[in-house]
C-alpha cells in the first residue's frame, strides 16, 4: 500500500480497536502463568523435582512452537491477509485453552501447550496489520502505542488469574481465558477493516524461506541484525522473570508481605513501559528511530548492571520501573525500523519472523536465567544482562553504519 493509501485507510480505527483486543489477548497470555505449576501439582503425585521439570516443559512447549510455526504463518498472511489470521489466532488459541481446562495429566497438558503455540502470532499480525497500514511518518508512535496494550493486559493478567483462580478454581480460569480469547477474535472480525493486497503463490515461491524473504529489501543485514537484536532483548527480560520474585525474598532477608512486594516488583517495568513507549516513538517519528534505539540500549544497560549490586528493595524498585522506559524504546523501535525498512509485500512475513526470534529469546532467556542463578548467584542473572545488552549494542554500532550515523546526525 502506498502512502497516499495509507493515509486514506482506517488506520486510527483499526489501532483502537487493536489495542483494545491487544490487551484483552495480553490479559489472556498473562493470568495462567502464575498458577501454571500448580496446575501440574495436581496432575499427578509428583516430586518437586519432578513438577520444576515438567513445568519447564509446558512453559517452553508454546515458544518451541511458535519459534517453529511462525514463518510458515507468515507466509500465509501475506497471501490471505492479517485480518484473517488474527481470527484464526485468537480462536485457535480459545480452543487449546479449554481443553486445557479438562485435561487429566501432564502429557495431555504439554501437547495442549504445544497447540496453542500453534495458534500463536495475534499480537505479531496486528502489529504486522497496523505496521502495514499506517502512515510511515507516524509508524513509530503507532507500534509504540499498540505495545502498550498487550503490555497493560500482561500487567494486570496475573492478578485477574490469581483472583479467578482463588474465586472460582484453576480449571474454571482456562475457561475464562477461552472466552477472553474468543471475545478478541470476534472483535477482530467485526470491527477491523483491512486493505489487503494478496502476494501470489508464485511470487512467494521465488521468495521462499529466509534468504528469498531477504532478497526483498535494499538493506538485509539491518533487517538480520533487527531479528538478532530482538532475541537479544526478549532473552534479556525473560531471564530476570524466573528470579525477580526470589531476588526480592533474599533482599528482603525472607521476612514481610514478599509475594506483594514481588508482584509489585514485577509490575513497575510494564507500568513505565506504558508511560513511555507511545513518547518515545512519536520522538522517533520526528527525530530518527536509530537514535532511540541506541539511545535505549546505553540506558538499559546502566540501568541493569546495577540491579546485581543493591542491598534494598526501594533501589530495585527503582531501577526496575526505569527498565519499563528502555524496553519502551527498544521493542517498538526495533519494530518501527523492521517497518521502515521493509517493502509492504513482505510485512506479515517479517513480523512472523521476528515472532520466532521473540520465541526462542524466550526459551533461552529461561535456561539461562535459572542456570545462572542456580550456578552463581541471582545477581548474576542482571550481570549477565547487561553484558548480553553490550554485544548487541556492538553488534549494531560496527555492522550497520546507518544507525551509527543517525545517532550522530540526529
Amino acid at each position: 500500500m502506498d502512502e497516499a493509501h495509507r493515509e486514506k485507510s482506517p488506520w486510527k480505527r483499526n489501532l483502537y480497536v487493536l489495542w483494545g483486543c491487544t490487551f484483552i489477548a495480553g490479559i489472556a497470555f498473562s493470568e495462567i502463568m502464575p498458577f501454571m505449576s500448580l496446575y501440574v501439582s495436581e496432575l499427578g503425585n509428583f516430586t518437586k523435582a519432578q513438577v520444576s521439570f515438567y513445568s519447564g516443559v509446558v512453559y517452553a512447549a508454546t515458544f518451541l512452537v511458535t519459534a517453529i510455526v511462525s514463518p510458515m504463518w507468515g507466509a500465509l498472511a501475506e497471501r490471505k491477509g492479517r485480518k484473517v489470521m488474527l481470527i484464526r489466532a485468537s480462536f485457535g488459541m480459545a480452543v487449546a485453552m479449554c481443553l486445557m481446562g479438562l485435561v487429566s495429566n501432564v502429557l495431555e497438558l504439554m501437547a495442549l501447550r504445544a497447540l496453542q503455540g500453534l495458534f500463536s502470532g495475534f499480537i505479531s499480525n496486528a502489529q504486522a496489520l497496523i505496521a502495514s497500514q499506517t502512515p510511515r511518518n507516524h509508524s513509530g508512535k503507532a507500534l509504540g502505542t499498540l505495545v502498550t496494550g498487550s503490555t497493560s493486559g500482561m500487567l494486570m493478567g496475573p492478578i485477574i488469574g490469581g483472583a479467578l483462580a482463588e474465586i472460582f478454581s484453576i480449571r474454571m480460569t482456562f475457561f475464562i481465558t477461552s472466552g477472553l480469547l474468543a471475545v478478541a477474535g470476534s472483535l477482530s472480525a467485526t470491527l477491523v477493516k483491512e486493505y489487503f493486497v494478496p502476494v501470489t503463490k508464485e511470487k512467494q515461491a521465488k521468495q521462499h524461506g529466509i534468504s528469498g524473504l531477504l532478497g526483498q529489501f535494499q538493506n538485509p543485514r539491518l533487517i538480520i541484525v533487527l531479528l538478532l537484536s530482538t532475541m537479544f532483548v526478549q532473552l534479556g527480560n525473560t531471564s530476570i522473570a524466573p528470579i525477580i520474585s526470589l531476588y526480592v525474598k533474599q533482599l528482603m532477608h525472607n521476612n514481610g508481605p514478599i509475594a506483594f512486594v514481588a508482584g509489585i516488583i514485577a509490575a513497575l517495568p510494564g507500568i513505565s513501559n506504558i508511560l513511555a513507549a507511545p513518547r518515545l516513538g512519536e520522538y522517533g517519528d520526528s527525530n530518527g528511530s536509530s537514535k532511540v534505539l541506541m539511545g535505549g540500549y546505553l540506558f538499559a544497560m546502566i540501568m541493569y548492571l546495577p540491579q546485581g549490586f543493591v542491598t534494598s528493595i526501594w533501589i530495585l524498585g527503582a531501577l526496575r520501573f526505569l527498565i519499563g522506559i528502555s524496553d519502551g524504546a527498544l521493542f517498538p523501535t526495533i519494530q518501527t525500523l523492521l517497518t521502515k525498512n521493509s517493502p509492504a509485500t513482505a510485512t506479515s512475513a517479517i513480523f512472523s519472523w521476528n515472532q520466532s526470534f521473540q520465541a526462542l529469546g524466550n526459551m533461552f532467556g529461561s535456561l539461562l536465567g535459572g542456570t545462572l542463578a542456580g550456578l552463581f548467584g541471582y545477581n548474576t542473572v542482571f550481570i549477565s544482562t547487561a553484558c548480553l545488552l553490550m554485544v548487541n549494542f556492538l553488534m549494531l554500532w560496527f555492522t550497520e553504519p546507518s544507525l551509527r550515523f543517525r545517532l550522530k546526525r540526529a
